[in-house]
């Protein structure tokens, strides 16, 4: 077992310092440098972390999302939920900074940094040259330099297709959303629509009058972009889609109804995230379950794991998730 005398010598501080601060005694006065050192170096030894009663870390939460968007999609407001929970047993305080307010407006004493919401390549540079260490939950413009932990959609969306495939549907069609790029200002492909595209390309089924995407990835983008199918397809309609989240597929949902369209018995959907409003609605929804705990669980984690174990290479999490069964789609092997 590390002893705090050991901690003592390899650190360079004395006993009475670093038993002052283990116990959280607000009343000593050493600078944020000297505590991280102390902490890193008692961490980095093997020292128990649950013995150390202080903040270990102050950590910048870039959340670079409007208030609207936050309230309007329950997956950030839950992973900011898990950021607090997990941030607290891993001993940081987290700092909570809008866009609004830029990075400019960080605490010159903080560890590190998590990026959640479109940020800029410029951004994330002007923090690597401030030797900030840093996790971006997302699309990260720079993996060389930061972190990243992400869902894997790509491997969700094949899935998805290989489901409809294994059911005999060839006609297969897509609704999302764009992915609006804040370093170029320009909407582009989403993750999920480009592993569509890719996806059926590759079994020669990619029908480009099935698919249907713009906008942001809520419920009037889905109502809307229904309703363009139906009447662009009429009759024509795909025998299975894709829909790239729940919140989309909610307002698809509403707007297929709205055109007489009936679900899943004209159409099977399967979408994405699991929320908890997708086995309320009709038909409930078969949706792939991301976890976001765990999310901000390997979020702190790997944070944690820059700042007690320094490296010079950057790590990617990519978070599988389970499909639910409901019955938007039922598989064959799940009907019985």
């Amino acid at each position: 077992m590390v002893t705090i005398r050991e901690i003592a010598k390899q650190s360079g501080f004395s006993s009475a310092t670093i038993s002052r601060l283990f116990k959280g005694d607000e009343s000593l006065a050493i600078t944020p440098k000297t505590k991280e050192k102390i902490i890193t170096t008692a961490l980095t030894m093997g020292y128990d972390r649950s013995k150390i009663k202080t903040t270990l870390y102050k950590i910048a939460v870039l959340f670079w999302l409007s208030e609207s968007e936050v309230q309007e999609d329950v997956f950030f407001r839950n992973l900011k939920d898990g950021l607090k929970k997990y941030g607290k047993i891993a001993g940081m305080e987290l700092v909570f900074i809008s866009k609004e307010k830029g990075i400019e407006s960080i605490p010159e004493d903080v560890s590190g940094f998590i990026a959640i919401g479109p940020i800029t390549k410029e951004e994330l540079t002007v923090l690597y040259e401030k030797g900030i260490k840093g996790v971006v939950r997302g699309i990260n413009p720079t993996p060389k330099l930061f972190d990243t932990v992400d869902s894997n959609t790509r491997e969700m969306t094949r899935e998805a297709i290989d489901l409809f495939l294994a059911e005999g549907f060839t006609k297969i069609g897509f609704i999302g959303g764009k992915f609006f790029n804040p370093s170029t200002k320009k909407e582009e492909l989403d993750n999920r629509e480009r592993a569509f595209r890719e996806h059926l390309a590759n079994k020669g089924l990619l029908n480009e009058k099935y698919i249907f995407t713009k906008g942001k990835f809520t419920m009037e983008t889905g109502i809307e972009l229904a309703k363009e199918m139906v009447d662009s397809l009429k009759d024509d309609l795909p025998e299975a889609c894709f829909i790239a989240s729940d919140t989309i597929a909610v307002g698809a949902l509403q707007g297929f109804n709205d055109k007489g369209v009936f679900l899943p018995n004209q159409m099977a959907l399967i979408s994405v995230n699991d929320y908890e409003m997708a086995k309320f609605v009709t038909p409930p929804l078969s949706t792939f379950h991301i976890d976001i705990e765990e999310m901000a669980k390997s979020t702190i984690d790997l944070l944690s794991d820059q700042l007690v174990y320094p490296r010079d290479i950057t790590k990617t999490i990519l978070l599988s998730a389970n499909l639910v069964v409901r019955k938007s789609f039922i598989p064959f092997t799940n009907s019985n």
